[in-house]
């Protein structure tokens, strides 16, 4: 009899969910597709007549202002794509093609939860293939202004988010913990995207968050939550930025084995800090856990380097 171990997974079958774009305010599509070992996570178009695939890596990451973008905006650019990521990676999804019927992902209600919840029916596959992972071997850091973020050697992946925000509804507020399946689920994948009213009305007026309402937002108005249910956790903005963390991060191709820090982070600082480790091939290396062992036989190695497997990061 055989036990396997860590091993690279999928879903068990596909599956479709629709809503809107929280930018666009219409209809969006999105079908999650298994995927074979070592495909990793694809974004793929299915409204234009020549199919592209994007991969979901740092590299493809073409805008961070309001929420990530991958691919070209002009052509097969997907958006909103941090909080599928995030509830991928936080529940152990390796590979997978994401078949998108337009520009934006559906918002669903602001977080990551109809995701795990659909990862959570349909269950996970397990493939014939050791999981990879990007192990942070030296420390790095990006500073802007006041805000900075930093990659740092861990046995295992750790979050640690603080924000800082001048209305006193949310001020200083700090997310830390080991992130396993269990823990993105229950502590993390309800935190909801916020944002100020009068800063809302401003992005209309610009033509952005036409799809943004009270039902997949938590709406910040002179220091009250306009929400009639509260927030979900009374530090559900800092969860909140330290899912976009797990999505963000999630585009390194690969799971972390490193601890994540930031402060006043965002989209840009998630991409800068992936950006700052690919720029050092000895920041990092790439190890695959065994496919498979007999009961019983202790694994002494743990982690076999294997970087021929590792992302493209030329």
């Amino acid at each position: 009899m055989t036990n396997y171990v860590d091993r690279q997974t999928t879903l068990a079958d596909q599956v479709t969910l629709t809503g809107i774009g929280v930018h666009s305010g219409k209809p969006a599509s999105i079908t999650l597709v298994p995927a074979e070992a070592s495909v990793g996570i694809v974004f793929t178009r299915t409204d234009q007549d020549d199919i592209v695939e994007v991969p979901a890596l740092w590299d493809k990451v073409s805008a961070t202002a309001l929420c990530t973008v991958l691919g070209d905006p002009s052509k097969e650019g997907i958006s909103t794509v941090e909080h599928l990521m995030a509830a991928l990676f936080g529940m152990g999804v390796d590979n997978l093609i994401v078949e998108i019927d337009g520009p934006e992902m559906p918002v669903m209600d602001g977080s990551s939860a109809a995701f795990v919840d659909v990862i959570e029916q349909i269950g996970l596959k397990k493939l014939d293939r050791g999981r990879r992972y990007l192990k942070v071997n030296k420390s790095v850091r990006v500073d802007n202004g006041g805000a900075w973020c930093e990659l740092h050697p861990y046995e295992g992946t750790k979050f640690d988010i603080t924000i800082d925000f001048e209305t006193p509804l949310i001020g200083r507020q700090q997310f830390v913990s080991d992130m396993s399946p269990d823990v993105f689920r229950d502590d993390l994948s309800r935190a909801r995207t916020f944002g100020n009213v009068k800063d809302v009305e401003q992005l209309w007026k610009m033509g952005f968050a036409l799809g943004s309402s009270l039902e997949n937002s938590v709406a910040i108005s002179e220091d009250k939550v306009l929400n009639p249910e509260g927030t979900r956790w009374p530090d559900e903005f800092a969860r909140h930025k330290a899912l976009d963390a797990v999505g963000d991060l999630a585009l390194a191709g690969l799971p972390i084995l490193g601890l994540y820090r930031s402060f006043k982070g965002g989209h840009k600082m998630n991409h800068s800090i992936l950006v700052k480790l690919f720029e050092d091939p000895s920041a990092f290396e790439v190890v695959e856990a065994p496919a498979f062992r007999q009961v019983g036989q202790v694994d002494k190695g743990g982690l076999a380097a294997a970087a021929a497997f590792g992302p493209d990061v030329s």
